[in-house]
């Protein structure tokens, strides 16, 4: 009886690319969190983001910077580092999404060159969106120290969402380094079957064999 052997190659994806994807996800939500806050710099009566600068009930007098506004949310006041530093961080975003949807598709492809295409431009993303927040992390407290004689307050600090955009920094690092540092092989396993073909009046009847192989090979991911 002829046979016919058959081999169905299995590939196992690393953990590591896995983890990398958890953390640009991780990223996107940190980084709206800091987007959307006021908490980045905060004083008494006075609490100020990227995008806008609250100013509390009975807040004491002068404002911050002389801001003439009464208390509620306004508009961030017009200078150059708080809308460098929001458009830095909405580049971050950005970028960072783009990594993310780039590392699924490297974890959902099958092909070999695919995936490494994927990783490749991944890490490229997120290490141009890692450069960008931490600028914009560190030009904010160094040109608010410059501006600090015109706050009209003897004590400031950070708040928690500049707090969530260093913890985004951190994960941003831990995405790119996992992709960069899995550069070992995809583990391949080979299963094997062998069909027995018994020809019978001119018909033919197939009757499977199988067992399965170990490790075998590896594939560049």
């Amino acid at each position: 009886m002829p046979q016919a052997t058959t081999i169905e190659t299995i590939t196992i994806t690393r953990p590591f690319k896995v983890i990398a994807f958890i953390c640009g996800i991780i990223v996107i939500l940190l980084m709206i969190m800091g987007l959307a806050s006021t908490d980045w710099l905060m004083a008494l009566g006075w609490r100020q983001g990227l995008f806008a600068h609250c100013i509390e009930e009975a807040a004491p007098t002068p404002l911050p910077f002389n801001v003439p506004d009464s208390a509620g949310c306004f508009q961030a006041r017009d200078v150059a580092y708080i809308k460098a530093a929001a458009a830095l961080c909405v580049i971050c975003l950005i970028t960072d999404i783009a990594a993310t949807i780039l590392t699924g598709l490297g974890l959902r492809s099958q092909d070999n060159r695919d995936k490494h295409k994927y990783y490749r431009f991944a890490v490229f993303c997120m290490g141009f969106a890692l450069v960008s927040l931490l600028i914009a992390l560190v030009i904010y407290p160094v040109c608010f120290a410059a501006e600090l004689n015109f706050g009209n307050r003897s004590m400031w600090e950070f708040g928690w969402a500049y707090g969530v955009g260093w913890g985004a920094a951190i994960f941003l690092f831990g995405g790119a380094v996992l992709l960069l540092c899995d550069k070992e092989s995809e583990e391949i396993y080979y299963k094997e079957r062998k069909i027995v073909r018994d020809d019978v009046g001119g018909g033919g009847s197939m009757i499977g064999m199988g067992h399965h192989g170990g490790r075998s090979g590896t594939q560049l991911a």
